[in-house]
């Protein structure tokens, strides 16, 4: 049966508009039957971005399955045309940051379903209850003249059957001790909009010679239980989510197992603090990811106040990662002047955020000092900044500052100090053919020298406290333009800073 689609109203959460059209019922029917209906509607530019099509579930339902399309007319040079995102809510509701989620795919997948024994990857399993459902579409974009769609309810009757208790990865792994392990902490795979599967992520991590990796699915926890077999004692398996607004994306990193942050909100709702708890609460890291990238929604709008680290490098080293690490390098100037205590400062990340192959794994990856390969000992050294990116596990890198008498502090750490007392910074680097090596401080650049052909040098450079508030190197290919440009060859690795002077 096909249903146009009447406005109920527009609702207000707390956060985004969200507009909730009439909704269609399904009769009870016999074991083994099968209905469908199809529902068609037309949003305007400038839709709320969120619309709810509520659906009545009657009792003795199997499965849900829902498919959609939409029209994609020409438009306009430099106009947006249409894209359209797809979720559901069950009979819970649909109250921001409550129960009811049951999925999503954003513009992925053009049909899913949902049943006790299984779902289709982005979407929870578990029963088809009787009650109020709600599919979501979500215009992303909106072409002048509207966006016309069409989606296709089925509903499966029979008796439900048993949902699997979920298994997720182990809190663990072997480790080596107190030691420096190599991470890539934003990916994706078939529960979002990736292309390998868990097996094949797993596999490139290995290949990459990474220690720990995290899940981070757009919007969804359905990959947390993904997982089964395929870590180990030489591979960590974190939760998370990549939580993808309107106005930006933040990974929430290392979170309990099972967790859901929700992302309907934009920068205007003043909600993100509240889901930035939510992410605390839950064990995890709040990590803004690729703020300065170009894509619609990509960058990031929220501020840095609520964030425990931020992600400066996306993926193969670009334009943006430039901006988003000019970005951070302020933000130490600021700490610098607050006394960069534990906790007072932004640690930089940076992660692959690969979703097929021709996107590496590992490209970059973050290498974070922690007493062992846990999840908890993990994120306390991602928290406290004892980290330090490379573009590949075959860069290694030794960075330090040592003071009088034996002073010594390494990456993350505070170098006790007087302010005009001499201090050696020394960068050991190996892995970076063709590379040179810059120490950036609170003024800027103050020390640059080239690596021997090799990749392998070290670099050492005298300063004061008073003369640099911290010490941060990086470690750069050859401008790919020789120069002409003025502007810096590619990142090969970057440290988070060694602060100077004052108390410990």
């Amino acid at each position: 049966m096909d249903r146009p689609l009447g406005r109920r109203g527009l609702l207000m959460t707390g956060a985004a508009a969200a507009l909730t059209l009439n909704g269609v019922g399904f009769a009870e029917a016999a074991d083994g039957d099968e209905k469908t209906q199809v529902l068609r509607g037309h949003l305007p530019t400038g839709s709320p971005d969120y619309v709810y099509l509520p659906v009545e579930i009657p009792r003795g339902v199997r499965e849900i399955a829902v498919s959609y399309s939409y029209d994609k007319p020409q438009v306009p040079p430099g106009t947006q045309g249409n894209a359209l995102d797809i979720g559901i809510f069950d009979e819970r509701g649909t109250e921001l940051g409550g129960p009811g989620f049951r999925g999503w795919s954003g513009g992925f997948r053009t049909e899913f379903a949902i049943s006790a024994e299984r779902a289709t990857p982005g979407y929870l399993a578990g029963p088809v209850r009787t009650g109020t459902w709600h599919v979501v579409v979500a215009p992303y974009t909106v072409a002048p003249r509207g966006l016309d769609y069409e989606v296709t309810v089925t509903l499966r009757y029979g008796a439900g059957g048993e949902t699997p208790e979920p298994v997720y990865p182990p809190e663990r792994a072997r480790g080596r001790g107190r030691a420096w392990y190599r991470g890539d902490c934003h990916l994706h795979t078939v529960h979002s909009d990736g292309r390998r599967t868990p097996a094949e992520v797993a596999e490139a991590a290995r290949a990459a010679g990474l220690d720990f990796i995290v899940t981070t699915e757009h919007n969804t926890s359905s990959g947390h239980a993904a997982w089964e077999g395929l870590w180990g004692d030489d591979l960590l398996v974190l939760a998370g989510e990549e939580v993808t607004t309107r106005n930006g994306h933040v990974l929430a990193l290392g979170t309990d197992p099972g967790t859901f942050v929700d992302w309907r909100y934009r920068a205007r709702d003043n909600a993100f603090g509240r889901y930035a708890r939510r992410i605390r609460r839950a064990g995890g890291l709040v990590v803004p990811a690729h703020p300065h990238a170009t894509c619609i929604g990509c960058n990031w709008k929220f501020g840095l106040n609520d964030a425990d680290a931020v992600e400066v490098w996306n993926g193969p080293y670009t334009p943006d990662d430039e901006v988003s690490i000019a970005e951070w390098d302020n933000t130490l100037v600021a700490a610098a002047r607050a006394g960069s205590r534990p906790g007072s400062w932004l640690p930089a990340m940076g992660n692959s955020d690969a979703h097929r192959e021709g996107q590496d794994v590992g490209l970059p990856q973050t290498v974070v000092l922690a007493d062992d390969l846990s999840r908890q000992s993990v994120l306390e050294g991602l928290r406290a900044g004892r980290s330090w990116i490379a573009e590949s596990s075959r860069v290694g890198l030794s960075f330090s500052a040592v003071g009088w008498p034996g002073r010594h502090a390494g990456i993350g750490g505070r170098l006790r100090a007087e302010r005009d007392e001499p201090v050696t910074v020394r960068l050991e680097v190996s892995g970076a053919p063709g590379c040179s090596v810059r120490f950036v401080t609170d003024q800027g650049q103050l020390y640059a020298t080239e690596l021997p052909a090799s990749g392998e040098g070290t670099a050492e450079w005298r300063t004061t406290p008073r003369y640099a508030a911290y010490v941060r190197a990086e470690v750069r290919h050859a401008p790919a333009d020789g120069g002409a440009s003025g502007l810096p060859g590619a990142m090969a690795a970057m440290t988070n800073p060694v602060f100077l002077g004052g108390d410990d």
